[in-house]
């Protein structure tokens, strides 16, 4: 046998020697799913031996073909001799408490917490190192699709400048049924029934979700961190049949979109700055976005010299997510190591330069038209097009404008002023329009 042979045999046998104990903190839809996958499928080098939940008893299951040590005290988890700890709890508080003992003991650690990582993960990343572990969190965005490791891995070698993408499903799932028909409420409801959906549905619903995936992302494709807090989010919850409505008529469909640029003034000013918002948006058909439905995820990189690569798949449910879980342990146990990503603090903007389209719902009068173009003509907005669908009551008649490229500054400041006409029944609702060249089409 050749020499290069022999140590590429030797560097095999020494990455597969030993099989790593896996322990398991939260043994819900995800965590059950982990277990499935590592019992069925027993991947080299992994082994599962402990599993952590509040009242455990309950958790139970005879389907495990491994011999497993249920607990539930953490504590005992951290001071067992697994190798590796799979959070899967959620929250800020206790599972960072319990990732920080795991890896200041040593231990690597796998996690799906996009709180924790978008809040916490330099400072974690940078434990896991001094400490000789490793800490990935490929389930963190997009469930099972392998954004995560594509970004770190597959375009380390690029500039990336811009990342936008559908990163809620359960925003996605609940668009899509308004789609075709169904009310905000009842998709919802479906949604939960279907365990896409928490029984507090804010954190997808506002974009809080959406918004701490964002966070993660901009930090590995961008090298900007950001703080999820400071990136405006909007609603789907104002969103109607009617919208979707006007939406068709404009060539478009609804969608929740985060996206996030580096601003051209970054070079000028020497400060990293990053346009950043999540909210629900006006995606033109022809665009990938409007393709993907249900709980799909979807993300587009643009990159300086590879242009525009996508990400698309299935975004939410025990299984994809589970996946993602597994292929870190595997990464773990053959050795893999992780591009390191060299990033730094940022500011963030929501202040874009974007269409808009936004819906009115008034008691009809003489003059209102007039009104509402004099309020935008005074924050120097010019309006695109006028939209109004007969068949509605005149004391709460709907009609849309669409107003040009702006400021979304200066369009704030024409709708506070507009927001005073005595005609109004409810706040005009705004939604940016995502050009095809914003990286949508």
């Amino acid at each position: 046998m050749s020499e290069s042979k022999t140590s590429s045999v030797a560097l095999e046998n020494s990455a597969d020697s030993r099989t790593l104990k896996v322990a398991i903190l939260g043994f819900g839809t995800v965590g059950s799913s982990v277990a499935r996958i590592l019992c069925d499928v027993q991947p080299r080098g992994l082994e599962l031996t402990h599993i952590f939940n509040r009242n455990v008893a309950r958790k139970r299951v005879d389907w495990l073909s491994c011999p497993v040590v249920w607990l539930e005290d953490a504590d005992q988890v951290l001071a067992s001799d697994a190798d590796v700890i799979v959070e899967l709890v959620g929250g800020l508080d206790p599972a960072g408490r319990w990732v920080r003992s795991a890896l200041e003991a040593g231990k690597s650690v796998v996690t799906a917490n996009k709180k924790l990582i978008a809040a916490h993960g330099v400072e974690l990343e940078e434990l896991a190192t001094s400490r000789g572990g490793q800490l990935l969190y490929g389930a963190a965005v997009a469930g099972g699709i392998p954004v995560i490791p594509g970004l770190r891995q597959g375009l380390a070698g690029d500039k990336c400048n811009r990342i936008e993408g559908i990163l809620n499903g359960t925003c996605n799932f609940i668009l899509s049924k308004m789609e075709a028909g169904a009310e905000f409420a009842d998709a919802l409801a479906e949604a939960q029934w279907l365990g896409f959906a928490e029984a507090d549905s804010t954190e997808d619903v506002a974009g809080y979700d959406a918004r701490a995936k964002l966070a993660i992302l901009s930090r590995i494709a961008l090298g900007a961190e950001i703080a999820p807090e400071l990136v405006p989010a909007g609603s789907i919850a104002p969103i109607g049949a009617i919208d979707f409505a006007y939406a068709h008529q404009l060539k478009c469909t609804i969608r929740q979109i985060s996206r996030a640029q580096l601003s051209p003034e970054t070079s000028s000013v020497g400060v990293t700055q990053v346009q950043a918002t999540v909210g629900p948006m006006l995606v033109p058909e022809a665009s990938p976005f409007a393709w993907s439905r249900g709980t799909e995820n979807m993300v587009i990189v643009t990159g300086k010299y590879g242009g525009d690569t996508v990400f698309s798949g299935h975004g939410a449910g025990g299984h994809p997510t589970a996946v993602a879980v597994v292929s870190d342990l595997m990464a773990i146990a053959h050795g893999s190591r992780s591009v390191a990503i060299i990033s730094q603090k940022a500011t963030v903007t929501g202040d874009l330069l974007l269409r808009h389209y936004i819906r009115f719902i008034v008691k009809d009068r003489p003059g209102i038209v007039a009104e509402i173009a004099g309020g935008l003509a005074r924050q120097g907005i010019n309006i695109g097009a006028l939209l109004q669908r007969p068949g509605y009551p005149e004391d709460r008649l709907p009609f849309v404008v669409t107003v040009e490229p702006c400021s979304t500054s200066a369009l704030k400041r024409a709708l506070d002023e507009i927001g005073k006409l005595d005609c109004l029944v409810e706040r005009p609702l705004e939604l940016q329009i995502l050009e095809p060249e914003n990286g949508a089409g």
